[in-house]
C-alpha cells in the first residue's frame, strides 16, 4: 500500500515551505508536491513610487538575499533609462555580489544542509587523530588541522551533550539514520569546519560593508552607478577587503571544498544513480560582467542560456520576452500566462481538503501554493549554481570547464554525478573557487584605476525625460540561481513591478500543462530509508537552497503545527 507523507515545514531555508509526497511499496517517492504557505506583496507596494527608490524598497523582500535584489532593481531601472555604469561602478559591484557568494556558499553547505550528511553525534565516537590523516587526505593545506583542535571539538560536543541530553538546537533530527555514510573522523572534521564557519562568515560580510555601507541591507548604490567614492580613494580601505578576501580564500580552499569532496566521494553511489537529478533542464542568466558594455551585451564570467534535458551539445540562447509565469496551480486569480512586464499580483487563496484522519492535504488537482510556476520559452527549468556550471559547460566557457574537470579528476567522478542533490553541492563549491579567484583581479584592477586618478562611479542622466515612459529588466546571478526583476515607469512613477526569484523556478508548483516544478521532479526516484525520518526528502529540498522569502512574502498564519511530519497510509499514488 502506498503511503502519503507531509513534512510542514522544511527546516534549514529561509520561508516556509510544505512538501507532501507519495511512497511506493519500497518507500521511493512515486510524486511529490511542493507548496509554498506565504504570500509576498512586496510587487504592490512598490507601484506608484519614485523609480530610483525602489532597490532600497525592493532588498526588504528578503533578509537574506539584499544585495541580489538591490542590484537587479537598479539594472532594471537603468537598463529603462538606457544608463551604463562606469568601470568602477562595475568592479565595486562585482566585489560586493562576489562577497556575496563567498558568504552564502559555504554557510549554505555548513549551516543549512551539512546535516543531512554529517552525522554530529556519530563524531563523539571518533578518534581525533585518525581525523588529522583524514583532513590531510583531502587537502593539501587543511583548514585548522591537530588533533587538539578536533579533541576540544569532540569535547565541546560531549559537554553540551552531557549537559542537554536532548542536543538543543540540534535535537529532533534523525541522527544514527542508515543514510548517513561518514565515517566517525570524516564527521569530526566537518563539525569542527562547522563551527570554524560560524566565526568565519563574519569576514565576507564585513568585505559586503565596506563598498555597501551596510549589511545586510547595503546603502551605496545608486541608478547610474555607486557612491561609495571615500572607500575608493581610501587604499587602506580597499586593502584591508583585499586581507579578509585571502582569510575567506583560505577556509573555501582549506575547508569548504575538501569537505565536499569528502562527501562527494562518501555519497558517490547516490550521485552516479542520478539522485534528486530531477528536471534535468537548466536556465542561466549569466553574470559577473567583464567589460563596460551594457549589462547583458557584453563579456560575463558566467555565460547565459538554456540547456535542456541534460544535453550538453546544445545551449539555446536567453530571451528574457520568452519568459512567462503561470498561476493554474498558484493561489493567485485565474490561470493565465503572463509576461512579467504584464504580470499581476491578486491572490486568490482556495484553502486545503478538508481533513482526512487529522490531516488536511493540498489541493494538487488545483491551486496549492504561493509561487507562480515561471517557464522560459515554454520549458520549464532548474537555476542555481548547478545550472550556471552545465550551460558554461556546453556553452564552451574554458574557465568553467577546467573548473568542472578538475574537481571530477580530484574525486575520480563521472560527468553524470552533476545530475544529482550531491552534484549540486559539489557545483556549488566549484563555483566558489571561480568567483573567489576572479575577485583577486577585480580588486587589482580597482586598486589600479583609484590610484591612477580614476575616480568615475556614477553615469548622469535626465530624469525627467527617461522616465515619462520606459521599461526594462534587470538580471543578476544571484547565489540561488537567476533573479530578475521587470519594471514598468510611466510619468516618473513605477506603474507595474514584478520580479521572479529563483526559489520561485524551482519550488513552484505544476503549470498548466500538469509539469512538475524541479523541487517536485528532484524528489521522484529519491529512496528513505525510514519513512519516520525523511532525511533523505530533506537532502534533496536543501541542495537547491530555498529561500521562500524571496519567492513569496507574508506569512498566512493559519495555526497549524508548524513543527511535525505525517506520514500516512494512502489507498491510490493520486
Amino acid at each position: 500500500m502506498a503511503q502519503r507523507i507531509v513534512v510542514d515545514p522544511v527546516t534549514r531555508i529561509e520561508g516556509h515551505l510544505r512538501v507532501e509526497a507519495v511512497l511506493d511499496s519500497n518507500n521511493t517517492i512515486t510524486e511529490a508536491w511542493s507548496s509554498s504557505t506565504m504570500f509576498r506583496g512586496i510587487e504592490t507596494i512598490l507601484k506608484d513610487r519614485d523609480p530610483r527608490d525602489a532597490g532600497l524598497l525592493a532588498q526588504r523582500i528578503c533578509g537574506v538575499c539584499t544585495l541580489v535584489h538591490y542590484m537587479a532593481s537598479h539594472r532594471g531601472v537603468e537598463n529603462a533609462f538606457g544608463v551604463t555604469v562606469p568601470k568602477n561602478a562595475r568592479l565595486v559591484r562585482n566585489l560586493k555580489l562576489g562577497a556575496q557568494f563567498i558568504h552564502d556558499h559555504p554557510v549554505h553547505f555548513y549551516a543549512l544542509s551539512a546535516f543531512d550528511f554529517v552525522d554530529l553525534v556519530s563524531a563523539l565516537g571518533a578518534s581525533p587523530t585518525k581525523a588529522v590523516g583524514v583532513a590531510h587526505k583531502n587537502s593539501s593545506n587543511p583548514y585548522n588541522v591537530s588533533a587538539g583542535n578536533y579533541a576540544a571539538v569532540q569535547a565541546k560536543l560531549g559537554a553540551f551533550a552531557k549537559q542537554d541530553p536532548s542536543l538543543g538546537v540540534f535535537g529532533n533530527a534523525y541522527w544514527g539514520n542508515p543514510s548517513y555514510l561518514l565515517t566517525p573522523e570524516e564527521n569530526l572534521v566537518a563539525v569542527s569546519h562547522y563551527l570554524d564557519c560560524l566565526d568565519l562568515q563574519r569576514i565576507p560580510a564585513k568585505m559586503m560593508a565596506i563598498l555597501g555601507a551596510k549589511n545586510p541591507h547595503p546603502q551605496a548604490d545608486v541608478v547610474g552607478g555607486i557612491t561609495s567614492v571615500e572607500d575608493l580613494a581610501n587604499p587602506e580601505r580597499l586593502a584591508q577587503f583585499g586581507e579578509w578576501l585571502a582569510q575567506t580564500q583560505a577556509f573555501i580552499e582549506g575547508a569548504y571544498i575538501p569537505d565536499l569532496l569528502m562527501v562527494g566521494k562518501a555519497y558517490a553511489g547516490e550521485a552516479v544513480a542520478g539522485i534528486g537529478g530531477g528536471l534535468k533542464s537548466y536556465l542561466a542568466y549569466g553574470g559577473f560582467e567583464l567589460d563596460d558594455s551594457p549589462v547583458g551585451t557584453g563579456e560575463t564570467l558566467f555565460p547565459s542560456g538554456m540547456v535542456l534535458n541534460g544535453d550538453l551539445s546544445k545551449v539555446y540562447p536567453l530571451n528574457q520576452a520568452k519568459i512567462t509565469e503561470d498561476v493554474t496551480h498558484s493561489w493567485y486569480e485565474g490561470s493565465a500566462v503572463r509576461q512579467p512586464f504584464d504580470g499581476v499580483t491578486n491572490p486568490d487563496y482556495t484553502g486545503l481538503k478538508s481533513p482526512v484522519d487529522d490531516i488536511a492535504y493540498l489541493k494538487t488537482d488545483e491551486k496549492y501554493s504561493w509561487v507562480k510556476s515561471p517557464t522560459h520559452d515554454g520549458e520549464r527549468v532548474e537555476v542555481g549554481p548547478l545550472a550556471r556550471l552545465i550551460v558554461g559547460y556546453a556553452a564552451g566557457n574554458k574557465t568553467i570547464i577546467a573548473a568542472v574537470d578538475g574537481a571530477l579528476k580530484a574525486g575520480g567522478f563521472p560527468m553524470g554525478v552533476l545530475f544529482s542533490s550531491v552534484g549540486r553541492h559539489a557545483a556549488r563549491a566549484v563555483e566558489t573557487r571561480i568567483i573567489v579567484d576572479a575577485m583577486a583581479g577585480w580588486l587589482n584592477e580597482l586598486q589600479v584605476n583609484t590610484q591612477g586618478g580614476d575616480m568615475s562611479t556614477w553615469t548622469d542622466f535626465d530624469f525627467d525625460t527617461v522616465s515619462k515612459s520606459s521599461s526594462g529588466h534587470g538580471f543578476v546571478m544571484a547565489p540561488r540561481g537567476a533573479l530578475g526583476h521587470w519594471i514598468r515607469v510611466e510619468d516618473g512613477k513605477i506603474a507595474n513591478y514584478q520580479t521572479i526569484a529563483p526559489t520561485t523556478w524551482n519550488a513552484a508548483p505544476r503549470d498548466g500543462k500538469g509539469r512538475p516544478g524541479a523541487f517536485e521532479a528532484a524528489l521522484v526516484g529519491v529512496h528513505l530509508a525510514n519513512p519516520a525520518q525523511p532525511l533523505e526528502v530533506l537532502r534533496t529540498l536543501h541542495s537547491f537552497d530555498p529561500c521562500l522569502s524571496c519567492a513569496v512574502h507574508l506569512v498566512d498564519a493559519r495555526g497549524r503545527d508548524i513543527g511535525s511530519f505525517e506520514v500516512v497510509p494512502s489507498s491510490t499514488s493520486a
